[in-house]
């Protein structure tokens, strides 16, 4: 291994104690963000050198932050971001038993210190950066007395909190003693999913898959992650081969996303010799009222008639329909036409986010045209002019820039001829 003396570190000097202030979470999210870029630079050349920076890192970090707003959820993330991608780089790395022993012991002193806390989440690697079997026995058994504790049926929870619970758990995993986790929670899951999980890691560990998904579909309850619950479940049986059980229970839950489309995508990759028709209408069902949410994804699959229901179906945002008139038109003119009509819908109603006046403009020179490609021009002329004049609840916003535009394009076709 390089000597880690030796390595000019830019990230400690940015993390010194009480570095930021109350308002320093997006500052501070940056450059917890720089560090890992560079710490895993490190560690493509050198792999034990890398690690013992992410160390160094884990130790620094929350003195740094503990003074820092955490209310907007910024840093909590960018934190646990952190350590899922350095603590894997840290239990890889090939080094000498002393070294390792080392480094747990300093991991382990950063997560007693740490008040916030901000790493909670390195626990649930302990057992991975034990490596071995033998060295995570020797950290179950020095966490047992207290989690025995935490974990008794005959406890007053809200009184007894142990920071080691998911690191013993962990280490227990890793040093295959499925049973004593099972003992440990007992056979009726607590309702603590971040401890419910090792039970349902020890079944499937133990190859009883069967009795792993009932254990994990007994945790679901009040302020537990159904979401994540759900994509374990749906694990265990694509594991099995169980491809329509899974789809059938779990699919819709345990696939959500940040946006409409990538939640059908990521559908679509699980499951691929189903039809993405299938897909989608299970998926419009599941978000009744919102249907029209999903037109981006009726479009991605090709499922252009699909995509113009749904755009016409509920609310749906003006600006996606005005991007996909603008992309159908040259071989799609008539299903453009239909889109950007129903974009014009939309945006008289006054949906939209941060609509502008460029907006209403581009979206009727857009189907304007679409008109014109399909040959009926005319009829959309007229459809849009009743469209502006003759809904009383239009908005007023729309009305001045549509009929701006419309006359624009229209004396422009009539200078044209001339």
């Amino acid at each position: 291994m390089s000597d880690s003396k030796k390595q000019k570190w830019v990230f400690p000097a940015r993390f010194r104690r009480n570095a930021y202030s109350w308002r320093g979470s997006k500052p501070a999210a940056k450059r917890i963000k720089e560090a890992v870029r560079e710490i895993r630079k490190a560690a493509r050349s050198d792999p034990a050198l890398g690690a013992e920076g992410a160390v160094r890192f884990m130790e620094k970090l929350s003195p740094a932050l503990e003074h820092i707003d955490t209310s907007s959820g910024t840093l909590g993330t960018a934190v646990d971001n952190a350590i899922e991608v350095i603590a894997p780089m840290i239990a890889g790395a090939d080094v000498p038993d002393a070294l390792r022993d080392k480094w747990l012991e300093r991991l382990w002193q950063a997560v007693e210190e740490d008040e916030i806390p901000y790493l909670e989440q390195l626990s649930d690697y302990w057992g991975d950066l034990c490596v071995t079997a033998e060295r995570a026995n020797r950290w179950a058994e020095e966490f047992l007395p207290a989690t025995r504790l935490v974990l008794s049926p005959n406890r007053q929870r809200r009184y007894i909190y142990f920071k080691g619970t998911s690191a013993c758990l962990s280490a227990l995993l890793t040093a295959g003693r499925y049973q004593d986790i099972l003992d440990l929670l007992g056979i009726e899951p607590d309702n603590i999913w971040s401890y419910t999980q090792y039970g349902v890691k020890a079944l499937l560990a133990s190859d009883r898959p069967a009795e792993a998904l009932q254990y994990a579909e007994k945790c679901r309850g009040l302020n537990q992650p159904d979401g994540i619950i759900s994509q374990t479940c749906e694990e265990i049986l694509l594991s099995r081969g169980k491809f329509d059980e899974a789809y059938r229970l779990y699919a819709i839950e345990a696939n959500q996303r940040n946006t409409y489309l990538a939640t059908f995508r990521a559908i679509m990759r699980k499951y691929p010799d189903m039809e993405p028709a299938e897909i989608l209408q299970d998926l419009v069902a599941s978000t009744p009222g919102s249907e029209g949410k999903w037109f981006a994804a009726a479009r991605s699959a090709g499922l252009l008639d699909e995509a113009l229901h749904l755009a016409r179906s509920s609310p749906c945002e003006p600006k996606t329909l005005i991007r996909a008139v603008g992309e159908l038109t040259a071989e799609k003119p008539e299903i453009a036409v239909e889109i950007g009509l129903a974009a014009l819908h939309w945006l008289a109603e006054g949906y939209g986010y941060e609509i502008t006046g460029v907006d209403v403009m581009d979206a009727v020179r857009k189907t304007l045209k679409a008109g014109a490609k399909a040959g009926n021009i005319q009829e959309i002329e007229i459809r849009i002019k009743r469209m502006v004049k003759v809904a009383p609840d239009v908005d007023q916003f729309f009305e001045n820039y549509a009929e701006m535009e419309l006359l624009r394009y229209m004396s422009k076709r009539l200078d044209s001829r001339n």
